[in-house]
């Protein structure tokens, strides 16, 4: 099938039409991104808004509190030093996204939030790590998951900046794949003449990205039997640490989660479940309010848990999963675009749909977890928006109280 053959098939030739203006080396580029772009996806976002959200079969999940967890720290940190010694741990970061939202061109991960210093999000997060690495006496993996957005200029940034002292030989780079971006009437985007609108397809497919690339592999000579999987955005969290593998190690279970005490229902955290018995997080914009409202019957709210996109996963388990198909979430989002004029719009509000497959529904692949209470103003800090709520000035505020000089 070719290029045109495509488009025609699924009504989206107008991708097609600044063909004419395009250098061959750029019609070619043009062509290899239609042809390898999913446009099924495009056909979910009927399904989706036919079929309501399922909440049937759902209960609480109590979590693995902070008392408890102080009770048996010195037990829970010796299992987990001993893991990581042993080269049983990973960490992978999940770094496709761009600081669109913040106001800056580039990867999130390289956004100064410093006042009187530099101080990149990367570099909180490697610098916590290496505060593991020096407890462990040792270096353990890790993995960085970019995007074809940003791949070449994390790299760039992470080389220049001598990789804020975690060593080269322990980082290797990977890229998760990409989709495309829509209208609300389902007509896919142009960003360019020759470029469609293709965005990061959500970190739900980290492993089978790991997988494309020929990196299982690697896992599996390495020895690693866990794999940290952690957000870009939290400045203040633990990455790798110790306490939290040695708690789900020792839970026997397939997968660990980082939770907080949600702040009130409608905080934007997922909210880690039971659905039918099986592990499983429910998004904050599924969830409705009738449920999230839910209190039990000392007064605490029934879903009380959020998860914080910090993730223990079992490898074995993984591999056993990975041919399985995600769920597909269909968010809306402002998506830049070509206008008929061929001139390029950045929009203030929302004008499309962007298809990502995300890390919470691995949770419910892992058939077992343990969630692992996390006080918020100790280790949630994400800088998602530059003012207000999870932005720069809230993250820089908890930092501070943390001790950190930025």
């Amino acid at each position: 099938m070719t290029a045109r053959e495509k488009c025609a098939k699924y009504g989206q030739e107008h991708l097609l039409r600044y063909e004419a203006e395009l250098t061959p080396e750029e019609r070619a580029e043009l062509e290899r991104q239609i042809l390898e772009a999913d446009f099924d996806l495009i056909g979910e976002i009927k399904k989706k808004e036919a079929t309501a959200p399922d909440f049937s079969g759902l209960s609480p999940l109590g979590a693995l509190e902070v008392p408890e967890i102080r009770a048996r720290e010195a037990e829970f940190r010796a299992a987990g030093i001993e893991a990581i010694r042993q080269g049983k741990v990973a960490a992978l970061l999940l770094g496709g996204g761009q600081g669109t939202r913040l106001g800056f061109d580039g990867p999130k991960g390289t956004f100064d939030f410093g006042v009187t210093r530099p101080f990149y999000i990367f570099q909180a997060q490697i610098e916590t790590m290496l505060r593991v690495c020096e407890e462990a006496g040792c270096f353990f993996p890790l993995f960085i998951m970019t995007s074809d957005k940003n791949d070449v200029a994390t790299r760039a940034f992470l080389k220049e900046k001598n990789y804020f002292g975690f060593p080269e030989e322990k980082i290797t780079f990977f890229r998760q794949a990409m989709a495309p971006s829509c209208d609300f009437d389902g007509k896919i985007y142009l960003e360019g003449k020759g470029q469609l609108s293709l965005s990061p397809n959500g970190n739900g497919g980290w492993f089978k990205s790991l997988v494309h690339h020929g990196l299982d592999q690697k896992i599996r000579e390495m020895g690693v039997e866990w794999i940290n999987v952690f957000a870009v955005d939290n400045v203040l969290q633990k990455i790798c640490d110790p306490v939290f593998i040695g708690a789900t190690v020792l839970s026997g279970t397939n997968c660990g989660a980082k939770v907080v005490r949600k702040n009130a229902p409608g905080e934007k955290v997922g909210a880690l479940c039971l659905k039918d018995g099986l592990p499983t997080i429910v998004e904050y914009y599924e969830m409705g309010d009738d449920i999230a409202s839910l209190r039990d019957e000392n007064g605490e709210l029934t879903y009380r848990f959020g998860v914080i996109l910090n993730y223990l996963f079992r490898v074995s388990r993984m591999q056993e999963v990975v041919n399985g198909k995600l769920p597909l979430h269909i968010v809306k989002k402002k998506i830049p675009y070509l206008n008929e004029a061929g001139e390029l719009v950045k929009p203030t509000t929302e004008n499309g749909f962007k298809f990502e497959y995300l890390a919470t529904d691995n949770v419910r692949d892992m058939l077992s977890c343990v969630p692992f209470e996390v006080e918020r103003e100790h280790e949630f800090a994400p800088i998602k928006n530059p003012e207000g709520i999870d932005s720069v000035v809230s993250a820089r505020e908890l930092m501070r109280k943390n001790g950190f000089v930025l």
